[in-house]
């Protein structure tokens, strides 16, 4: 372990991911446990452009290992993109002596971070926070279990609705640039259709699945799409859909932000805490300008250029699943 580590940073940053806080208490413990100081960083950079930093103890993070959201509080930061923020942040860092810092955050912050390393070399190791799921170098991230069985949730309650009342739903559920969101809960949830960005699925093959199920009479029907798709929104496609047959009772449902928030699950506490503990071990033995990650069940450490230069795929298996099962 290094011993010229002796005070560590630690912040959240991005779009806030259940778990956050399980893994912002696991980074201060590991570091008290090895004897170390550790600084919250408030409002991620930004809060370090400001110097909004605060020492935290064991009992500082007791009773929030349940808890959605982040403690530290999350915010973008435009400063932080200038040389000129960038330096004002690494000047607040040496008033506090702070010599590693642990982010918690998506590939938004892992960029800002390895920028920071890049100038001012203060030894980082990433987290990964995201419910996308969608950064490589890890099987998941931290809030996508959690995210997921959110949206199991709401489409299980919905497809009560629609049952009752015999009607399509179309529900959007988070992922702009990835579909594991989506492409889970819709297997989960029995959805009829789902549709991904990584799937080059046209509006025309969705709409004769749909209309297949008048030959049998089918009305109520759910199709859960990611908001990034690439063939429109739920609005546009519930749309398209009335405008060709009036045989369905259409509705839209968008879950939203409400994805995000919530206790996190026991799989997101417990690979939050491997990760925060994984984070301040792999610093402290000279990892840097890395991101921790679980591959195979096992802790794993990658390097910046793996993370930005690749993209976790979505899983083939499932979506040959999904396939069969959506007829």
């Amino acid at each position: 372990m290094k011993d010229s580590i002796q005070k560590i940073g630690v912040f959240t940053s991005g779009g806030d991911a259940p778990g956050m806080n399980a893994a912002l208490r696991a980074v201060v413990r590991a570091g008290i446990y090895y004897k170390k100081e550790v600084f919250g960083i408030m409002r991620g950079y930004e809060g370090m452009i400001d110097g909004d930093i605060v020492k935290l103890g064991a009992r500082s993070v007791g009773n929030i290992l349940q808890r959605g959201g982040t403690i530290l509080k999350s915010a973008r930061s435009m400063e932080f993109k200038t040389p000129e923020g960038r330096k004002k942040a690494y000047d607040n860092l040496r008033k506090e002596k702070i010599d590693a810092l642990i982010a918690i955050g998506g590939d938004g912050t892992f960029t800002g971070l390895h920028k920071f390393y890049e100038e001012f070399k203060i030894p980082s190791i990433c987290i990964p926070g995201t419910i996308d799921n969608d950064i490589a170098g890890t099987d998941y991230t931290i809030g996508y279990d959690t995210a997921t069985n959110t949206c199991v949730e709401a489409i299980d309650r919905i497809r009560d609705t629609a049952l009752s009342h015999s009607r399509l739903f179309f529900i959007e559920v988070m992922g702009r640039n990835s579909g594991y969101i989506a492409l889970h809960s819709g297997i989960a949830g029995g959805a009829g259709s789902i549709i991904i960005p990584e799937e080059d699925t046209t509006f025309e093959q969705l709409y004769e699945k749909l209309v297949a199920g008048e030959v049998t009479s089918k009305k109520s029907n759910l199709v859960v799409v990611a908001e990034g798709s690439k063939i429109g929104g739920v609005t546009e496609l519930a749309r398209k859909v009335a405008e060709r047959t009036s045989y369905f009772d259409i509705k839209v449902t968008i879950l939203g932000h409400l994805q995000r928030g919530g206790a996190p699950s026991y799989f997101d506490r417990v690979l939050a805490s491997k990760m925060g503990v994984a984070a301040v071990e792999g610093v402290l033995e000279g990892k840097n300008d890395a991101m921790v990650g679980i591959r195979d069940n096992k802790i794993v450490f990658n390097s910046f250029d793996t993370i930005m230069t690749q993209h976790h795929e979505i899983d083939a298996e499932a979506l040959r699943i999904a396939k069969i099962l959506t007829i």
